[in-house]
């Protein structure tokens, strides 16, 4: 009897795929439309950072000092103070990134804003250094007094699958930053970092925004100016430092023979960089060096450029 049981109890657990499957049933289009999913996955990111000290060694080191990314009110010159005196700007925040995998496969990956203004960041670095390798007791100061802040206006990132590319397309801005060369004894007070304007020719035809403007074609710099968000579009080009890049594993350059190197191609860079007060000699860091003018590059392009960025092995040292 119990022996029958247990037959009668392996035969339903047995049968019990095959109920379920008889209850299965095939949802047409119409039902398939009501079925919603997640497309990708945002997160919400507010956040300040503070390093001691990065350091890269080989047979001597490079040393970054006292750093800090956060809000433009890292900065004394970027921050905003409220009625009691305190900082509100202080974080690096309002931060949205949204990471999707499109259809095709690739990763894209944007960063936006969650009031749809852009990202104000700041950063401070007390110093750069060289120190010489076994005691390390020799170093060298090539930058501090580092400080910092702007905008970000765009941040994608997209993963190619048929290319295995990483792209890089940022629009940000520099309101001011300074900065000291130590080794070289220069000042450099109030460098401020922007897009090109308005009389450039982003798209390479030959007229700038502001003549397409003028023509009243409808189409400036390749932005049909009748769709939604153009104006938009047009202002984060002209008025943002704009930056596009590629990443990836490729061959060396020219006559390399180096292969699986680091490749990085700029495949454009258009900005407006100002330098209003660039000191030499005297107390660099106190502030009391002597002025030898201003600096202003209009319209700065930088096009066609690529590196390839990999190892070299040491040669050993042989005495006779």
């Amino acid at each position: 009897m119990k022996g029958l049981k247990k037959i009668a109890l392996a035969t339903a657990v047995a049968a019990a795929p095959f109920a379920a499957q008889a209850e299965l049933k095939a949802l047409n289009d119409s039902a398939m439309g009501n079925v919603t999913g997640q497309a990708g996955v945002t997160i919400e990111l507010e956040t300040k950072v503070s390093i001691g000290q990065f350091k890269y060694t080989d047979e001597g080191s490079f040393a970054v000092n006292d750093i800090v990314l956060g809000g433009a009110g890292v900065t004394e010159d970027g921050a905003v103070l409220d009625g009691a005196g305190n900082i509100t700007n202080g974080l690096l925040d309002q931060l949205k990134i949204d990471i999707d995998v499109a259809d095709d496969g690739d990763a894209v990956i944007h960063v936006g804003t969650l009031d749809g203004n852009p990202i104000d960041w700041g950063m401070t670095v007390g110093s750069m250094e060289l120190l010489a390798g076994g005691t390390g007791t020799g170093s060298t100061t090539l930058i501090s007094n580092m400080s910092g802040w702007g905008n970000l206006a765009q941040l994608d990132m997209r993963v190619d699958t048929a290319t295995d590319h990483l792209n890089i397309v940022a629009a940000f801005d520099v309101q001011d930053m300074d900065f000291d060369v130590d080794f070289l004894g220069i000042g450099i007070r109030d460098m401020v970092v922007t897009g090109a304007g308005m009389n450039f020719d982003y798209d390479g035809n030959g007229d700038t925004a502001q003549q397409e403007v003028d023509a009243g074609t409808g189409v400036v710099e390749g932005i049909d100016m009748t769709q939604t968000g153009a104006n938009l579009m047009l202002g984060k080009l002209t008025s943002y430092a704009n930056v596009n890049l590629d990443v990836y594993k490729g061959a060396g350059l020219g006559a390399s023979t180096a292969t699986n190197v680091l490749r990085v191609d700029v495949n454009n860079v258009y900005m407006d960089v100002n330098i209003a007060d660039i000191q030499i000699g005297g107390d660099i860091a106190g502030g009391n060096g002597q002025s030898i003018g201003s600096v202003n590059l209009d319209n700065l392009a930088i096009t066609d450029t690529k590196l390839a960025i990999y190892g070299h092995d040491i040669s050993p040292v042989t005495t006779p």
